[in-house]
């Protein structure tokens, strides 16, 4: 998991400046003085309408960074064209609380985007929570600035991108609904690597590209706080030896490894460990 950074752009309103002219006649010995003409003062500029919501289906553009703002001003493109992101949601926030009005970007908002999208990502692709959790397949999401907020905006937005290596995105060939029903695709996207989990030189990949390793199998762990180092370890060693073994050409000669959960993954909530197998 990544930090999000924050991009804010303000939003400047001209308005323009009201003139109220009174014309005054000319006095003559043989005339009246003309009367003054009454003052129609200009109404207000109408207030700008709230920037319209994402649409579901809408593709993007981004890149690995663009992707981890909390905010977008990317302009949708069609899915045929070259994209990394698809939008396969979008919700209302609920930004009053007792009464009182929420900011954007305040930690309850954004906590119930945080929850929102993640549970909403399955349904999209399909296929169940393990071959998630066994993909590359990822969950980003996107609120209105706090000027459009100001305006009226109140959607949240989901998107789902594949993390095809080190800080960059795949170019999927066309829309992700169900993708994980479909095995070429989830063998396509499926999460490799580059050499055993325990190597210096590991990095996360597609199973698309160059790999050597696979992951094979998800192994949670009880919900509660964090076990600690030894117990999560632990916790791997019999099942994913096992899951070794069930894809070994040879029973008596086989490698496996395993990849358990940090402190601070298991706070932002990946309370599962992955036993890993040459492929």
């Amino acid at each position: 998991m990544s930090d999000l950074g924050v991009r804010r752009r303000a939003v400047s309103v001209l308005l323009s400046a009201l003139v109220a002219v009174t014309v005054a006649g000319c006095a003559g010995d043989d005339k009246e003085p003309s009367a003054s003409r009454p003052t129609h003062p200009t109404p207000p500029p109408t207030a700008a309408p709230p920037p319209q919501a994402p649409a579901e289906g809408a593709c993007y553009r981004l890149t690995f960074r663009q992707a981890l703002a909390p905010t977008s001003a990317a302009r949708p493109i069609p899915c045929a064209d070259p994209h990394t992101s698809e939008t396969y949601a979008v919700g209302t926030l609920d930004t009053v609380v007792d009464g009182h009005l929420l900011a954007v970007d305040s930690q309850r908002v954004q906590k119930q985007v945080a929850e929102a999208c993640p549970a909403a990502l399955t349904r999209f692709l399909g296929g169940d929570q393990a071959a998630l959790r066994l993909s590359m397949f990822r969950p980003v999401w996107f609120t209105p600035t706090l000027a459009q907020s100001d305006r009226g905006a109140d959607w949240y937005r989901c998107d789902v991108v594949i993390v095809a290596g080190d800080e960059e995105l795949a170019e999927p060939d066309g829309g992700l609904k169900g993708a994980l029903d479909k095995d070429a695709v989830r063998d396509r996207y499926a999460m490799c690597g580059t050499a055993a989990p325990d190597d210096p030189d590991f990095e996360r990949v597609i199973c698309g590209v160059e790999h050597t390793w696979r992951a094979i199998q998800v192994v949670p762990y009880p919900a509660g706080r964090y076990p600690g180092v030894p117990a999560v370890r632990d916790r791997l060693e019999s099942p994913c030896e096992d899951a070794g073994l069930d894809v070994a050409e040879d029973p008596l000669d086989y490698r496996w490894g395993y990849e358990y959960p940090t402190k601070e993954q298991w706070d932002m909530g990946q309370t599962w460990g992955l036993c890993w197998a040459p492929d």
